[in-house]
């Protein structure tokens, strides 16, 4: 009956060990599901919806294939269409019957030169979350969400790869294969088990007996040698030897063991090579309820100019350019990536240190992580972005805080403010990237003073003081910097008259606002964070005709005019960089500095 057991047992872990063999070899499916992507004319671009990559649950992979450099970028699709709007394109879309098809789209916006291609180049715009280029073959991973969609193309002149494939992982875990073999190695072992005990119990039951010696005459003495006896009944074991009657069988249960061991093995083997695929997970996590969010969208709400990392990509660009820009003391590279007060700011600095080879800038840049970023909400151009930069490893430096506007869909970022916050300086509460902030307009009437009013006000505290109608309205950072523009003022006045010359010549201060538009962030406080610039006039005049203004050890001055006196005076102009937290209407709140720096701007001889 063991033999029969032994077999049901062998037979079982055949069949186990067989199914889960056949899970992962015979029964199993193909690991991905592709769709094949085709345009019906070449064009520079062709524009993939994110439809068509989600058309299948799972990690998005899209092939491109064709000679030369492939770009691939990825971006909202408004955005993407707003970039193609001025030229001819391939749109792939998806179908009812979830087939991708492909449509020639002309340009919605000719150009005025007539051309029928604008020939950009899409490489290195701001305007794409994330991009990829590679030469002939690009893999790309993405996991796209609705609202978002697919460029490739080339250099935006050649025509875009028409190799196009989309594929997406299929659930190939077999969970049960495991188990199986190893419930059939169990099973082998069993039988292995039984078989042995079998073999051993039939030759117990057919080994050699025993006969006793036959009646012996009564009259004889009994001689009884044990030895041959002994020897005939156990043959091979010599004379004078001990026998031992279970060595042998011992022998022969080694034997078995040794049989079943590697049988053992393979079975062993064959479970431990399966993957984590070929087992039941039952340490899965299940999933936790995503927490609500404190900041919760009204209804309406226009998408984020940018994302996050996207907005530290760009800073980091902008970053790299000026570097080199400050390098070369080319104004023109630099004009790529400023505008307004920085930009300005920077030609003059680039002027300096071309005239005095030892003078060193004055200028600041942003700095090498970007801490906060606040886009603007929007779906239309220009579109702004406030950021916050600091150095990660060093809390004492000074954080740098600027604003980036993007004019239209083709051109790239350029900061036009950016100052200093005392490290010690505190950010206002803002909403998350995710969500972004509305642009106040500069005429807001919901703030305590509106952005158009600001620079106004401060410039007006600045010159009159306490006489000044905005006295009080600033908080001690703000009235710190004002009495700090009032001292220097008063050290050149007292300068003046330490070299005899306050009879001859008088001075004059002047602070304005310039013409550039202030640049106003909501906050969550219904406040704004509001960039502005101003200019700090200082104008030194003759009083008598016979007088004249020498600029002495004044480099800058001589540098900048090329003179090295004047009959009629000089005026030498500041340009002041600030960012203020201004409170909502109604608030008792005073208006916060948050960021301030100054450069020198010009220095002219009146004619």
């Amino acid at each position: 009956m063991r033999f029969v057991w032994a077999v049901v047992a062998f037979v079982l872990a055949t069949v186990l060990i067989g199914a889960g063999i056949a899970q992962r070899t015979v029964f199993m499916g193909p690991s991905e599901q592709r769709m094949e992507l085709s345009v019906t004319e070449p064009e520079p671009y062709v524009l993939v919806d994110a439809d068509v990559l989600r058309a299948n649950p799972g990690l998005q992979t899209l092939v491109v294939r064709g000679e030369g450099e492939i770009f691939v970028a990825y971006g909202r699709t408004p955005d993407l269409t707003a970039w193609l709007s001025d030229t001819a394109y391939n749109h792939v879309s998806l179908t009812k019957k979830g087939t991708a098809k492909s449509e020639h789209v002309e340009a919605a916006v000719p150009r005025e030169d007539g051309a029928e291609t604008s020939g950009r180049d899409p490489r290195g715009s701001d305007l794409w979350l994330d991009s990829f280029v590679d030469e002939d073959s690009l893999v790309a991973k993405l996991q796209l969400t609705e609202g978002n969609s697919v460029l490739i193309a080339r250099d935006g002149v050649e025509d875009a790869p028409s190799d196009m494939l989309v594929s997406w992982p299929l659930d190939t875990r077999t969970p049960l294969a495991g188990p199986l073999m190893v419930a059939g190695g169990i099973l082998l072992a069993v039988g292995l088990v039984l078989y042995i005990l079998a073999i051993r119990h039939q030759r117990r039951g057919r080994g050699p007996r025993r006969k006793g010696p036959g009646p012996l005459p009564p009259t004889e003495p009994i001689m009884l040698d044990p030895a041959p006896e002994r020897a005939a009944i156990e043959p091979g074991t010599d004379a004078g030897t001990v026998p031992n009657p279970g060595r042998a069988e011992r022998r022969s249960l080694r034997r078995r063991l040794g049989l079943a061991v590697p049988a053992l093995a393979v079975t062993a083997a064959l479970a431990t090579g399966c993957s984590a695929d070929s087992w039941p997970r039952f340490d899965a996590a299940t999933p936790s309820p995503t927490p609500s969010p404190t900041v919760v969208a009204p209804e309406n709400q226009k998408p984020p100019a940018v994302g996050e990392k996207q907005a530290a990509r760009i800073v980091a660009q902008i970053t790299e350019t000026v570097a080199q820009a400050d390098a070369d003391l080319d104004a023109d590279m630099a004009a790529t990536r400023l505008e307004g007060a920085a930009l300005e700011a920077r030609r003059t600095d680039y002027a300096l240190r071309a005239k005095i080879p030892d003078r060193k800038s004055a200028t600041i840049s942003p700095r090498d992580k970007v801490k906060v970023v606040l886009p603007e909400a929007t779906e239309t151009w220009p579109r702004t972005v406030l950021a916050l930069t600091v150095v990660e490893d060093d809390e004492t430096v000074p954080p740098v805080m600027l604003t980036m506007t993007q004019a239209d869909p083709w051109s790239n970022y350029k900061v036009s403010y950016m100052a200093e916050m005392p490290a010690s300086g505190e950010f206002p509460e803002v909403a998350p990237v995710w969500l972004g902030a509305t642009r106040i307009p500069a005429e807001s009437p919901f703030l305590a003073l509106t952005p158009a009013e600001l620079a106004d006000g401060f410039a007006d505290f600045v010159d009159a003081g306490d006489k000044s109608a905005f006295a009080g309205r600033f908080d001690e950072v703000a009235q710190k910097l004002a009495a700090n523009i009032r001292q220097s003022r008063e050290s050149v006045v007292k300068g003046l008259a330490d070299k005899g010359a306050s009879k001859t010549s008088k001075v004059s201060f002047d602070m304005a606002p310039t013409d550039a538009e202030p640049v106003s962030m909501a906050t969550l406080d219904s406040g704004a964070v509001v960039a502005i610039s101003v200019t700090d006039s200082e104008t030194v005049a003759p009083t008598t005709a016979d007088a004249v203004i020498r600029f002495g050890d004044n480099a800058d001055a001589k540098a900048l005019t090329g003179a090295s006196e004047s009959a009629k005076g000089v005026v030498t102009t500041y340009g002041l960089q600030l960012f203020f937290a201004v409170p909502a209407q109604g608030s008792t709140e005073q208006i916060r500095l948050l960021a301030a720096h100054q450069d020198i701007l010009s220095v002219k001889v009146i004619k």
